[in-house]
């Protein structure tokens, strides 16, 4: 009865018993982190700026942040039976994409990420004037989490550019 919160579980002894178990795991409180994604960024050693996300992950589940914009690319054209020429879009997300998945309690804090910040790039790509080169940077990976204490998620240098970029992250329980 969902208006009552309550469940009708009828069985043999044994199903009853690992109804009543599985209801248990399901009530359970699961702890609830703040999740918060530092991507700092240097060019020749000198700071350009830092971008934090922070989100609220209860242990257990996953959350997905993406920010930016749609993109439109043309992907083909065809002539319609009347002779008028139609094309063909397909739309790109660019900007900042996160998908973080929590497991564990406490001092034991499994995080599965994915970071992935694209854009379109500078250079043309030469097959025609309306086709972007798409720049990206992706992190994907499962990292150890001590609450409270920094954890770089990875570094890399940009090639052919002397810019650097970080990405850390920090889990601190909520109240």
């Amino acid at each position: 009865m969902d208006s009552q919160g309550a469940i009708t579980v009828r069985g043999v002894p044994d199903d009853l018993a690992q109804a009543e178990k599985t209801i248990g795991e399901l009530d359970r409180k699961r702890k609830i982190y703040k999740i918060t994604y530092s991507i700092a960024e240097t060019d020749g050693g000198k700071p350009v700026g830092t971008q934090h996300v922070e989100l609220i992950l209860p242990a257990g589940s996953k959350t997905v942040i993406k920010q930016g914009n749609r993109v439109p690319i043309v992907t083909g054209s065809a002539d319609k039976d009347n002779g008028t020429p139609s094309s063909q879009v397909q739309y790109i997300d660019l900007g900042l994409n996160i998908d973080a998945s929590l497991e564990g309690s406490g001092d034991a804090l499994r995080l599965r990420t994915k970071v992935e910040q694209s854009s379109v790039g500078d250079e043309k790509s030469g097959i025609g004037a309306q086709d972007p080169v798409i720049s990206q940077t992706r992190l994907e990976g499962w990292s150890m989490l001590t609450p409270g204490k920094p954890t770089v998620l990875g570094s890399l240098d940009i090639a052919g550019t002397t810019r650097h970029e970080e990405i850390t992250v920090v889990s601190e329980p909520v109240k």
